[in-house]
């Protein structure tokens, strides 16, 4: 292994390069352009044999991403924000059609306003199309994650389009010191794609998203939701794999002193890191907290999450995503719900954080800890904004 000091963009674009995938199509938006960007300079190069497509728009570039997993290459493309919105057509069909892509997602903002900073709307926006998606805390884990999306999206008891998402310029642009496989690891853990069922297969004349009528597509619905639920255990093995190589390890999500924790934060990115120093300072104080980061989103680990949480009192639910429904964000709602589902009776306490890129500091969460112990003792010191379900961190009144 190889201790290099480099961007998450960086570092996600040299997983791909050490896997060399068969088709890269993509259309540069802000802050993931660089992932295409230094890729599209291995190919000048020679470093790859990928084929590099520049299309005219990220509507484009996931449809040619399409063609080309279609066709039996293995393909992957880059995005952000509106870019991701852009693809949403196309999104449902790469999942729909059993289409083992990837896509590297720098997360950033929704328009509008415009906003060029990170937050998670354009990822939990499609958070119900049908793509595995798996979130790095930094850039260590953004290219870890990469190494091993193909294992995982093309597994034969998966065929999922995979989502790889980073924080945009907390984790893309920042640099950090990281370990890097060699090119050879890297290749013998991907492996060759050799699909089983693809257009150009002579042998095999085949349909692609051919019309469903009623009595077809429910069927077709459920093995997608079959596939996405043995995703779980595939994610696991392909992660166990990994850290026999590599020697890091990682699961569903990870639990943060949280084994005896009366109160815990539940969260998803790179604010996991922050989270994590105010942890460890409480704890040099004798308060019991802890944290939960979840990494895999789609499949949701819904009663896995709520065994690890069974023991703890208050549980602070954080958003980085509006959903408009009142009750907070997709996180808030789909952790509640697990809660609720396994007769989990600690109680939740919903915040809304970093939307936009505002940032959140190690003092935040230590206040947002303090509100917690206080609420797992009885108390209620939180100011709740007038009919609100839950409240804003760092908000300017």
């Amino acid at each position: 292994m190889a201790k290099k000091n480099i961007s998450g963009n960086e570092a996600v674009a040299n997983a791909l390069r050490q896997i060399n995938p068969d088709v890269m199509a993509a259309f540069p938006i802000t802050p993931s352009t660089e992932i295409p960007q230094y890729f599209s300079k291995f190919v000048s190069d020679g470093k790859v044999t990928t084929e590099f497509i520049p299309v005219e728009s990220e509507h484009s570039s996931m449809s040619a991403t399409i063609g080309a997993e279609a066709a039996g290459a293995r393909a992957v493309t880059a995005t952000s924000s509106c870019g991701l919105a852009y693809m949403w057509e196309p999104l449902t069909l790469a999942a729909s059609n059993r289409l083992p892509c990837a896509l590297m997602l720098v997360c950033r903002a929704l328009s509008g306003p415009i906003n060029i900073n990170c937050d998670h709307s354009d990822a939990m926006a499609a958070r119900d199309t049908g793509w595995i998606q798996i979130f790095s805390e930094n850039n260590q884990e953004a290219y870890d994650n990469a190494v091993m999306a193909f294992r995982i999206s093309e597994h034969k008891d998966v065929r999922l389009p995979i989502m790889i998402c980073q924080d945009g310029f907390i984790t893309s642009h920042a640099v950090g010191v990281m370990e890097m496989l060699s090119d050879q690891e890297v290749k013998d853990f991907v492996g060759e794609y050799e699909p089983e069922h693809y257009l150009l297969n002579e042998n095999e004349p085949m349909a692609l998203g051919p019309y469903a009528i009623s009595p077809y597509y429910m069927e077709a619905r459920r093995a997608q939701e079959q596939a996405m639920e043995n995703a779980k255990q595939v994610i696991l093995d392909v992660s166990r794999e990994f850290a026999e190589m590599s020697g890091r390890s990682y699961g569903l999500f990870e639990e943060y002193a949280l084994e005896d924790a009366d109160a815990a934060i539940v969260l998803i990115g790179s604010a996991a890191g922050t989270a994590k120093d105010a942890v460890d300072e409480m704890r040099e104080k004798g308060l019991k907290v802890g944290l939960l980061k979840i990494r895999v989103f789609r499949p949701f680990p819904a009663d896995e999450i709520a065994k690890a949480l069974k023991n703890v009192k208050v549980i602070g639910l954080m958003d980085r995503s509006e959903s408009f429904s009142t009750q907070g964000g997709p996180l808030i709602s789909e952790v509640s719900a697990a809660l609720f589902k396994n007769r989990v009776q600690a109680q939740a306490v919903n915040y809304m954080y970093g939307l936009g890129g505002r940032d959140i500091t190690v003092e935040m969460f230590e206040e947002i800890f303090e509100e917690l112990l206080a609420v797992s003792e009885g108390k209620d010191p939180i100011v709740k904004e007038s009919g609100r379900a839950y409240r804003y961190i760092g908000l300017r009144e």
